[in-house]
């Protein structure tokens, strides 16, 4: 199962849906709509440059939008149904943005021919697209009913409620793709009844290491009544990964708020929902990463070179400091800034730094005041691995030492980790453990407002801060 391949498909499909649609609409308005101007005189045909262009712009226009709208997430996972609704929707909303971009200095015999070119283009670009989907999709679900495609499922509880569960989706006539890999067991469980078909995989303190291990994509709760007081403890674990999580029924009143109803085929579960933000939401957060960091980073060109000259110049090491940090999903990557500190400051024991320090250097004083050196992050943005606005990422030697006081910090894991942060607003870099929890009330405020706009006012408070010079 080849997630980027199937998204490829689609793509490829959508692209060439749109570029068929606006070429007999091309040919629709030349020789349909232009003659009604000129009284009915035949107007001449030709595909000219300005057709050939529109064939590489509209299309693109119409995978940016699909993209923004979240189409291309969760692909295996689809609706015929909700597909038609969602890429009715779409096509609506993109034909009036083209309609009002390109359509309305058309030459028109009268008012009339406006809803002609409307409901024309939206015809074609709707049917042509949603035919291509819904054989892409069919024939994807067709593959899932004949199990030729399987989600890795681990269940987690193993009493008689997570057996009947097992027993029914295992048995179904057209199951939806749940491939069992093993259990879970739970205090006080009696694993025999699951054993004897599923292997046990541990227990809760194994879960994470299962989830890697077995490269998990859907996790199901099959608790019990009494083992209710369980569950933040091992959603608190497996929240903050990417996988697809599902309850059993009598769990919603516990988790009302975090999830919507949904039914897969026989088996009712409730899925818990782990996603943050609306769908477009998110994809408009990470194309405006994008953009803006490929923006600033052309900006700050110049300062870059200076500040390195400088960097170079007044002390000895490298440019660049590299360290391993945690980022989302709990998956180390390599963050990247301007050195602020004497080559060597911790000798490889970790150690913060406070506003004292003698290991910063004079040029790192002016730079964690301005934030500058900040600005190869913007590197780290555009790969993926961190947000313009996200919490602040930590070092698994101090997130150990946080956990312990405050297990809810790995919720944090949810999110890119950001170059700045509301925490990193409010307290600056944090120079102990103690000073991380203070800033983590923020960060976790953040998690639960998540937004756009919170993003933005994040931003510019962020830039009030280094034009001021006042960063910690």
């Amino acid at each position: 199962m080849n997630k980027t391949r199937q998204v490829a498909k689609y793509v490829i499909l959508d692209f060439l849906a749109a570029a068929i649609a606006w070429a007999a609409f091309f040919v629709y308005r030349k020789k349909v709509i232009e003659p009604q101007f000129f009284g009915g005189w035949k107007v001449p045909f030709e595909f000219t440059t300005q057709f050939y262009l529109g064939l590489i712009i509209i299309p693109s226009f119409w995978i940016l939008t699909y993209y923004i709208t979240g189409f291309y997430k969760n692909i295996y996972r689809r609706s015929r149904l909700l597909e038609l609704g969602q890429t009715f929707s779409t096509s609506l909303a993109g034909v009036v943005a083209i309609f009002f971009a390109f359509l309305l200095d058309d030459w028109i015999g009268s008012y009339k021919n406006y809803y002609q070119l409307f409901f024309t283009l939206l015809t074609l670009h709707f049917v042509i697209t949603y035919s291509f989907r819904l054989i892409l999709t069919t024939r994807t679900i067709h593959k899932i009913h004949k199990r030729k495609i399987g989600f890795n499922t681990l269940i987690i509880g193993s009493n008689e409620k997570a057996f009947k569960m097992y027993n029914e989706m295992s048995n179904q006539h057209r199951p939806a793709g749940n491939k069992f890999v093993g259990f879970i067991g739970l205090d006080n469980n009696d694993d025999a009844i699951l054993s004897s078909h599923l292997t046990k995989l541990g227990g809760i303190k194994d879960i994470a290491l299962v989830l890697e291990q077995q490269e998990i994509e859907e996790v199901i709760l099959a608790l019990e009544t009494k083992e209710h007081e369980k569950l933040s403890e091992i959603l608190t674990i497996i929240e903050n990964r990417q996988v697809t999580i599902w309850g059993i029924p009598d769990l919603y009143d516990l988790l009302s708020g975090m999830t919507k109803t949904n039914t897969i085929f026989g088996s009712p579960l409730i899925k818990i929902s782990n996603g943050l933000m609306p769908g477009w939401q998110e994809n408009t957060k990470r194309l405006l990463d994008v953009l803006f960091s490929l923006f600033a980073i052309l900006l700050f060109l110049p300062v870059f070179i200076v500040l390195a000259i400088i960097i170079k110049t007044t002390s000895k090491g490298p440019v660049f400091y590299k360290q391993e940090r945690i980022g989302r999903f709990g998956k180390p990557f390599n963050i990247y800034k301007l050195r602020s500190m004497v080559s060597g400051a911790e000798n490889g024991t970790p150690a913060l730094s406070s506003e004292e320090d003698t290991r910063i250097t004079r040029i790192g004083k002016f730079l964690r005041k301005t934030h500058l050196d900040e600005i190869p992050q913007f590197y780290n943005v555009i790969t993926g691995s961190m947000s313009l606005v996200g919490p602040r990422p930590e070092r698994e030697y101090y997130i150990k030492q946080i956990v312990k006081r405050a297990p809810h910090y790995t919720h944090l894991h949810k999110l890119r980790p950001g170059i700045t942060s509301w925490g990193q607003v409010k307290y600056g870099y944090a120079s102990n453990v103690d000073e991380m929890l203070e800033r983590l009330t923020y960060d976790m405020m953040y998690l639960k407002n998540i937004s756009l706009y919170i993003d933005f006012k994040i931003l510019i408070y962020t830039v009030m801060v280094s034009v001021k010079g006042n960063g910690k």
